[in-house]
């Protein structure tokens, strides 16, 4: 009598290993599509910043030979927010962007005279489209380099 309460218990539990299955494989499945997006994020994010340093080292170095002075500290560099704007937009018409969706030129300028602010923006799309991801994402990343004399 006893085995047969056992073998009872265990055919009325019959089927609960296969839901537990499905609900762990749906599970994978949303982590895996959420860490596909959050890599895909990240590698946009760099390459744009990649694409803002060019840009700024090259607003950095967009100077004329005159705007070099020579003061008791040594030689100083004055740059002028339409030389880095000019600067930075010419080097992202030269330079390949590939994927950058939208790139834009939020901001190029020069905040102390010796030194070039690039902010750039593009839009970032998941690769693969679901409720828990959104659409896509204004990113906007600035970057900053300094011209100096040695």
């Amino acid at each position: 009598m006893g085995s047969a309460t056992v073998t009872g218990r265990l055919r009325g539990e019959d089927g609960s290993s296969l839901i537990l299955t499905i609900f762990y494989g749906a599970f994978a499945l949303v982590l895996i599509l959420l860490v596909v997006a959050a890599t895909s994020l990240s590698l946009e994010r760099k390459r744009l910043l990649s694409v803002a340093d060019g840009a700024a080292l090259a607003g950095a170095e967009a100077f004329e030979l005159s705007a070099v002075h020579l003061t008791p500290g040594g030689l100083t560099v004055a740059v002028s927010d339409v030389d880095v704007r000019a600067a930075a937009l010419e080097h992202l018409a030269a330079v390949p962007h590939g994927s950058l969706e939208d790139l834009r030129v939020e901001h190029a300028g020069s905040p102390d005279g010796a030194s070039a602010l690039v902010t750039l923006s593009a839009w970032w799309r998941p690769p693969v489209l679901t409720v828990f991801v959104p659409e896509g994402i204004r990113l906007e990343v600035s970057s900053t380099a300094r011209s100096m004399f040695r």
